[in-house]
């Protein structure tokens, strides 16, 4: 079986780095936060017996925390949906993304409400990354 990749999956790989952008600058938050509010390494969220902004802290960290968890899901659903729709999944890769950046900003408000403004679409470019993924392995049963 040969794989012959579409000119347009280049898309699909200028996304996904885009995202590695926006994960590399969400750490670099939680880096900030751990200076701002006194939480030191390896302590992945702080107590809130033992300091005061612990909620801040920990808001600014399940923001990047749940952003990592998605990504594996997020590059599946990209590398193979974008084999058979490059453009609508690097469109739609491009709308999780900037959701993604909302989503994070909501959250370290310190409210977690607020991740969900703007960040509850990337759920609806997630949907229709499966949607892609669904068609590219039909597509393979039915060749």
């Amino acid at each position: 079986m040969e794989l012959v990749l579409p000119k347009e999956y280049g898309y699909v790989a200028l996304v996904l780095v885009f995202y590695c952008f926006l994960n590399f600058w969400m750490a670099a938050q939680v880096g900030r936060a751990r200076k701002r509010f006194k939480v030191p390494y390896p302590t992945l969220y702080a107590s809130e017996s033992e300091n005061k902004e612990a909620k801040l802290f920990n808001c600014v960290q399940r923001g990047h925390q749940n952003s990592l968890e998605m990504m594996p899901v997020f590059f599946m659903l990209m590398i193979l949906g974008g084999l058979r729709h490059p453009c609508t999944c690097a469109v739609l890769g491009l709308l999780y993304t900037v959701t993604r950046f909302f989503y994070f900003k909501g959250y370290s408000t310190g409210d977690p409400q607020n991740r969900l403004t703007i960040g509850k679409y990337g759920f609806l470019a997630l949907l229709g990354l499966m949607v892609s993924t669904i068609s590219f392995g039909v597509s393979l049963l039915l060749s």
